[in-house]
């Protein structure tokens, strides 16, 4: 079975990197994939998958970061007029752009989940002759959307598998689903669709990604490195005054923001583990003789676990509303963002990594954990809700060659690595049963 398998999937690397080179060349920032989400939605429907989408599979209220509703309306128009196709667009309309897939055997099994994320990033794509995707014409047509972290990739591996395991059915048991998510930059998707059930069911759950450091040739079973995080923007208002006749009117939120700033970078650190503060956006003022009255800022806490991050977080809010007291200013917090920590299961990873070795011989490694500390990752809010309910979950990374970093202008990846992840999450799927075999 394997090796006709995987021939079927070699035969798709054409169509795998068309997929991907469409969404590059179409990238869409978190809330806003619209003409992804209606592509997708497309092609699942004509393969006969179970559709859920939009509200059905997104919490409104649990939606963080989410854009202005101009911004929704002005990016929907656009998607339209980059081919979005509008028989789908009503259920992604207004920022609901998640779909959940299922694949119903009707024997009996377990239920299994694989997550690919379909966002880009909010950045400028280098136009020049050293980035292949402009020499090759797939390069970003939207301003300040790029995909610079490889979800492209991932949408297009989600697309693949759906029609390998719609090809295997037969040989399939249980229940499979395919979690097409927005918004995990910045994360901010994955809460909302936890929020909405849609893994609730799960018994057997897996997210992916690709590069993230990882050399080409190897995979990662089971990946523990993710920090937890909130991120959060501060908004001060106070009152504008002449600095030079009134100042004694003003009330200076640009001052709350310094002391604000500064305060935050003096949190203690934890003990316990791993902990971050940052400051990434400090806006404030509109002329030198005036007393600001407005300040932003845009700041994110990570813990290497959820009660450190809490810590920080909860320190932050003391110094930003002391700083709001200080300078007798009203201040506003809006929540954009959060991940939690998570660990993999052990003998999911354990089998995940046995399957690797026995049945992907193009791995030269294959890693069971990874631990060193690095970013967030929002789906753990997934990893840990299956595993609360008594299942049990992983997250994969299939190395790959870069040819700049994560977040980078100059982002690509090696496209050959969409077969190698196809490949091998199919052989979960279809090696699946083995696991109850040897755990039951």
């Amino acid at each position: 079975m394997d090796t006709d398998l995987y021939a079927t999937i070699n035969q798709m690397a054409q169509q795998l990197q068309t997929w991907r080179r469409d969404f590059h060349q179409y990238a869409e920032s978190g809330w806003l994939e619209f003409r992804t989400a209606t592509l997708v939605a497309e092609e699942l429907h004509q393969l006969g998958y179970q559709l859920q989408l939009g509200k059905e599979v997104i919490k409104a209220d649990a939606r963080m970061g989410l854009p202005s509703p101009a911004e929704l309306e002005k990016q929907e128009k656009r998607a339209i007029e980059q081919g979005a196709l509008t028989q789908w667009l009503g259920h992604f309309s207004g920022g609901f752009t998640g779909i959940v897939a299922t694949l119903d055997t009707e024997r009996p099994g377990p239920t299994l989940a694989f997550r690919v994320d379909m966002d880009a990033l909010d950045l400028n794509e280098d136009l020049s002759c050293q980035h292949r995707p402009y020499n090759e014409g797939f390069a970003s047509c939207n301003s300040h959307m790029m995909h610079a972290c490889g979800h492209d990739g991932h949408t297009a591996i989600g697309l693949g598998l759906a029609h390998v395991l719609k090809q295997y059915e037969s040989k399939l048991s249980g229940r499979i689903k395919i979690i097409f998510q927005p918004a995990e930059e910045g994360t901010r998707g994955a809460k909302s669709m936890m929020e909405a059930g849609v893994v609730d069911d799960v018994d057997f759950f897996v997210a992916i990604h690709l590069g993230t450091g990882v050399p080409q040739g190897e995979v990662v079973c089971g990946s523990r490195n993710f920090l937890a995080t909130t991120k959060f923007d501060v908004t001060y208002q106070g009152v504008a005054a002449h600095s030079g006749a009134k100042p004694e009117d003003g009330k200076n939120a640009l001052l709350a923001a310094a002391h604000a700033t500064l305060g935050l970078y003096g949190i203690p650190r934890h003990s316990e583990g791993s902990s971050r503060i940052n400051v990434g956006v400090l806006q404030a003022g509109i002329g030198r003789n005036v007393i600001p009255d407005s300040a932003l800022l845009k700041v994110e806490t990570r813990g290497e676990t959820n009660e450190i991050n809490e810590f920080i977080y909860q320190k932050a809010l003391n110094i930003v509303e002391g700083a709001a007291k200080m300078q007798d200013v009203s201040v506003d917090i809006k929540l954009m963002g959060a991940a939690q920590s998570s660990h993999p299961s052990p003998q999911w990873v354990d089998f995940i990594c046995d399957l690797a070795q026995a049945h992907l011989p193009e791995f030269t490694s294959v890693v069971k954990d990874r631990s060193q500390a690095a970013g967030s990752e929002d789906a753990t809010y997934f990893m840990e809700r299956v595993k609360q309910l008594g299942g049990q979950a992983t997250y994969m990374i299939f190395g790959t060659q870069l040819s700049a970093g994560h977040h980078n202008e100059r982002f690509d990846f090696d496209e050959q690595v969409m077969t190698t992840a196809v490949k091998t999450l199919s052989t979960i799927a279809l090696h699946l049963p083995e696991f109850g075999a040897q755990n039951g």
